[in-house]
């Protein structure tokens, strides 16, 4: 890359940067009341995007083969008794995570 094309970059990134985090401030100042899609959008958003992860991360399992996936069933399982336990999305999200990553490399290899 030359110095412009670096300088370009850099400016884009500093300028998407800034628009995002000040964006909202503009968009919803504190004394207006917040638009109701906004909010809806702001409770839906997140567990969808979650579910899309699952099915994202589920859809290449064979259940017919290989190993019959066990390690990803009982990795859902514990995230899902995790968070019932505790409550905490991070830990029971990085316990299914490590479960499975030990599962892979030791048991079912």
């Amino acid at each position: 890359m030359t110095s412009f094309q670096i300088i370009i970059t850099i400016a884009a990134v500093v300028l998407g940067t800034v628009l995002t985090r000040f964006l909202p401030y503009i968009c919803f100042p504190q004394g207006k009341k917040t638009p109701r899609y906004i909010t809806y959008l702001g409770k839906v958003l997140a567990p969808a995007v979650f579910g899309l992860l699952v099915i994202y991360c589920l859809r290449d399992v064979r259940f017919t083969g290989g190993t019959f996936g066990i390690p990803e069933l009982v990795s859902i399982a514990v995230v899902v008794l995790t968070f019932l336990w505790k409550r905490q999305m991070l830990l029971s999200m990085a316990s299914g995570t490590i479960l499975y990553m030990i599962l892979v490399q030791t048991v079912f290899r």
